[in-house]
């Protein structure tokens, strides 16, 4: 999965389970400032990711990211190794 793909799924999700205004969703939006995203909200978007990605993000992980491009990174990263293995 390229990070594009990751960043369009994140997207969904943000206007989908949170209502989020699409022009706010950029690689570089910070998640609990400009987004506005609360640790609950955060474990649902945590969710939708395993679901659309196969990857599990954990919580501890997830409290070390900023922007919405770290959890790209992230997620591609694991995923690049995991189809690599």
């Amino acid at each position: 999965m390229e990070k594009q793909e990751i960043f369009e799924v994140l997207k969904g999700a943000l206007i989908e389970l949170f209502e989020i205004k699409e022009e706010k969703i950029t690689p570089e939006a910070k998640i609990y400032h400009d987004l506005e995203i609360d640790s609950i909200d955060a474990i649902d978007l945590l969710d939708f990711i395993r679901k659309k990605t196969g990857y599990r993000m954990e919580a501890p992980d997830f409290k070390e990211v900023q922007t919405l491009q770290d959890i790209i990174d992230i997620v591609h990263k694991t995923l690049s190794t995991t189809k690599e293995s």
